[in-house]
């Protein structure tokens, strides 16, 4: 039989704020263990949180950032279970009452368009860590406990795994272009859970979900979903039934194992935190955020493709960050040809940046691209000496111009030389020469190669194509 899989995805982004959600600790990464900590996030008796104030700003322009409805009133409640790094025995969370609902997130899949629906997005507070193998023991690190999540719960609307990597990917993208999530998979700010079933193709009935706990890495997401994919498929297949239950992943078997079953929500005992008043933000307040929020990924991209020329391959690539958007733009300020600069800005420009968060780092400025790039524009030095001057450029406050003088750089300009060089290389390869006579107008790139070769990239392109068409006999 031949089954469809039903996947939805819950998002976990941490807040970028500098303190925890209900006290005043850091939300600084890499602290020695349980140094981030004070009586609220250990939950030690008689202490009472206090709600920060610019996580919720945070969580309300990302619900405005995926359409979602911004609710005047919500309610923070426990979320009962026991588990080692959850010190107070509850998560304070947001259940009945969340702060947004039903937005949306649309995506690509191989150049296909999708718009996959956003259920919720609610504030939470994170857990502890348990560090296993300390010495043969289990630890517990509570510097992560009461750091803000913005979890967010997309509907059951993705059909493969592949889906699912464009979702997390542009979700990613999404949240680092408002500044509220700075997209960090390795130190845990951006992470999922992902809810597998499947169902004879054909039906609308959903099948038995799984849930694959805490994934945080594109490819492992789809390597994870697979593997769930396959292992419900073989069981279905024998005749057997398909238990709700969470599991994990393992990498380095390309398996999922067990972990515990699946909670139901009525199992976590929900009930509303009595320590917290229901948090009101006003429409005005609403208003303000939505009027602040950054162009979104897909708006710069539509901007580029339409009004810029740009190739959508391009637009992508150099939209993957909001300092790449900075850097691109910036160059096209002091050189108005935007495909010239994304071609050079995306092949060799972000070869050697390097991001961390929501910085990012340079090998050059914009200033010496855009001086760079007018050098070649102007004819003075040829594409091939481009890429040697970028090179000298690379790690330096030095200007384009000081390394094209220092090192005598110069594009070959002389007519009757190049003429020569031409009409020496067509008698040297005449069976090529006589294809571009009879219309293989391609080969002339191949006459263009061989005098750049000769001439180590300092011929004037314009030139020599212009003595090429003439001795050609009209051949561009």
């Amino acid at each position: 039989m031949e089954y469809e899989p039903v996947i939805g995805l819950e998002v976990h982004a941490q807040l970028l704020t500098k303190s925890k959600l209900f006290c005043a600790c850091s939300t600084d990464f890499g602290g020695e263990p349980n140094t981030n900590v004070c009586p609220v996030c250990l939950g030690l008796p008689g202490s009472l949180p206090v709600l920060n104030e610019q996580a919720v700003t945070f969580a309300v322009q990302a619900g405005l950032a995926l359409g979602c409805t911004i609710h005047e009133k919500s309610i923070f409640a426990r979320k009962n279970y026991f588990y080692p790094d959850l010190p107070k025995g509850y998560q304070i969370s947001q259940f009945e009452e969340p702060i947004a609902t039903h937005g949306h997130l649309d995506i690509d899949v191989d150049g296909v368009s999708k718009r996959v629906g956003i259920t919720r997005a609610h504030m939470e507070e994170d857990a502890g860590k348990n560090v296993h193998g300390v010495a043969g023991d289990s630890l517990v690190d509570l510097n992560r406990a009461g750091t803000p999540l913005c979890e967010i719960v997309g509907e059951p609307d993705l059909r493969s795994s592949a889906e699912a990597a464009a979702y997390l990917r542009a979700m990613r993208d999404l949240l680092v272009f408002v500044g509220v999530n700075d997209g960090n998979l390795e130190e845990g700010s951006f992470r999922c859970d992902a809810n597998v079933s499947i169902r004879p193709v054909g039906t609308e009935k959903l099948g038995t979900r799984c849930e694959l706990k805490n994934i945080n890495s594109f490819k492992f997401v789809q390597r994870a979903i697979d593997a769930e994919i396959i292992r419900q498929t073989a069981i279905l297949d024998a005749g057997g039934k398909v238990k709700q239950e969470t599991r994990s992943f393992d990498p380095d078997t390309g398996l999922t194992h067990t972990l515990r079953a699946k909670d139901d929500a009525h199992d976590y005992r929900y009930f509303p935190e009595p320590d917290l008043p229901p948090l009101r933000v006003t429409a005005a307040f609403i208003a303000a955020q939505r009027a602040g929020l950054h162009e979104l990924p897909v708006a710069v991209r539509k901007r580029w493709v339409e009004t810029l020329g740009l190739t959508a391959a391009t637009a992508q690539t150099l939209s993957q960050h909001p300092q790449y958007v900075t850097f691109f733009e910036t160059v096209c300020q002091s050189f108005d040809q935007p495909v010239k600069v994304a071609n050079f800005v995306a092949n060799e420009v972000l070869r050697g940046a390097k991001l961390h968060g929501l910085a990012a780092t340079f090998t050059v400025t914009p200033a010496q691209v855009a001086e760079l790039l007018l050098l070649v524009e102007s004819g003075e030095i040829s594409g091939k000496q481009a890429k040697e001057v970028f090179a000298a450029l690379e790690g330096t406050a030095r200007t384009a111009r000081s390394v094209v003088d220092e090192r005598g750089l110069k594009v070959v300009s002389d007519s009757a030389a190049l003429e020569v060089l031409c009409q020496r290389l067509i008698d040297g390869f005449p069976s090529q020469a006589a294809s571009v006579r009879a219309g293989k107008k391609a080969l002339i790139g191949f006459f263009m190669g061989q005098v750049m070769k000769e001439t180590g990239g300092a011929a004037n392109p314009k030139l020599v194509s212009d003595i090429f068409e003439r001795l050609l006999g009209g051949a561009p």
